[in-house]
């Protein structure tokens, strides 16, 4: 799987915490060819989690180490990381029942306005605002998330 070079260690803890709730991980699935502008999905019949790696090397015009001066290519590795933290929430929402883990008004409160249009979009697949705003909140948390799947799913 190429998104695991974009990952950072405590990322590739959550990674293993999924697998030990018995979830598996694909990449770039027939699900991915929806809209270019989803980098993941969360598919909770099937114990499923779907990053999106070449919607992500797309949106954020990623360049091949070899041929690109901005050999960081940080763009990608931010929304590929927190596509994996946005997934790995549903997946803790899913262990407690399709029920936030958090507070509603605090999450609003703390939900960073540059992410309205795609909070929009992801309740039009999703269908739950409040499940969108608290997994688009903790997408910029990695220790949150791991803590969320340790106490809420294992």
């Amino acid at each position: 799987m190429e998104f695991i070079i974009f990952l950072n260690r405590l990322d590739k803890d959550i990674i293993e915490l999924i697998k030990k709730v018995n979830y598996s991980i694909e990449e770039n699935s027939a699900l991915c060819l929806i809209d270019k502008k989803y980098i993941g999905f969360h598919k909770k019949g099937e114990k499923k989690i779907i990053i999106c790696t070449e919607n992500a090397k797309k949106i954020t015009n990623f360049r091949n180490k070899l041929t690109s001066k901005n050999k960081d290519n940080h763009k990608t590795k931010l929304y590929i990381r927190r596509a994996l933290r946005h997934e790995a929430t549903h997946m803790v929402q899913s262990c407690n029942e399709n029920k936030i883990i958090g507070n509603i008004n605090e999450i609003k409160k703390k939900i960073n306005k540059n992410k309205k249009e795609a909070i929009k979009s992801s309740v039009r697949i999703s269908g739950n605002l409040e499940r969108e705003l608290e997994a688009y909140m903790m997408e910029d948390k990695p220790r949150k998330v791991k803590q969320a799947i340790i106490k809420y799913c294992l």
